[in-house]
């Protein structure tokens, strides 16, 4: 029987998971008022930063398969979602494109969730690979929580984007969603106590 495989630090799967956010950050910083010329086209630099995010956050996403030796369903559809929504951006040379990222994959996600709470079954459970040990009434609980949350999520990106600055947009994307999200776990911390199957 071979080793189970060794897991990397929390460290290193958050430098996994928030560098490419970082870079996109800092590369926007750098070139927000600069346009830089490639293949005979200009691109503005929100544009420069979505071409500096998508091969990084493919990078990432193998370097966790690679390391971890799996990736959740979650993982994998949000990095397709990622490169469609970069090589459109691109291509159309639009960043509107790329700013409806967050609208489309939490807005997909919200819908899945409801689609399955209809056929009495939890999906986010299926997604997350039991990375949560709940028993059955704690996961539909939480996931009908959080397709609310998903499809409230998506429609706050797209207030942002459509009423804001580019500026505001980016701290939003890399910043404000992380600090939505951890309020919205921390505010369902007594659910999962309360229906937490596994070791404690």
């Amino acid at each position: 029987m071979s080793e189970p495989r060794k897991q990397p630090s929390a460290l290193v799967k958050q430098l996994l998971e928030f560098g490419p956010l970082l870079v996109f950050l800092g590369v926007y910083l750098w070139m927000r008022d600069a346009t830089v010329v490639l293949a005979g086209r200009e691109y503005a630099g929100f544009v420069v930063a979505v071409i500096a995010f998508v091969p990084l956050q493919i990078a990432s996403t193998i370097t966790m398969r690679v390391l971890t030796g799996r990736l959740s369903r979650m993982q994998v559809v949000t990095l397709i979602l990622v490169i469609v929504l970069g090589l459109g951006t691109v291509l159309f040379n639009d960043e509107r494109v790329f700013k409806m990222k967050s609208t489309f994959i939490f807005g997909l996600f919200g819908i899945l969730l409801f689609i399955g709470l209809w056929r009495g079954q939890s999906w986010l459970a299926f997604v997350l690979d039991q990375a949560l040990p709940l028993d059955r009434e704690g996961w539909m609980i939480l996931t009908r929580r959080m397709a609310w949350f998903f499809i409230a999520f998506a429609a706050m990106n797209e207030v942002v984007w459509r009423n804001f600055s580019t500026d505001t947009y980016v701290l939003w994307d890399t910043f404000g969603q992380m600090a939505v999200m951890f309020v919205f776990l921390m505010g369902n911390y007594k659910l999962i106590e309360k229906h937490w199957i596994g070791e404690r």
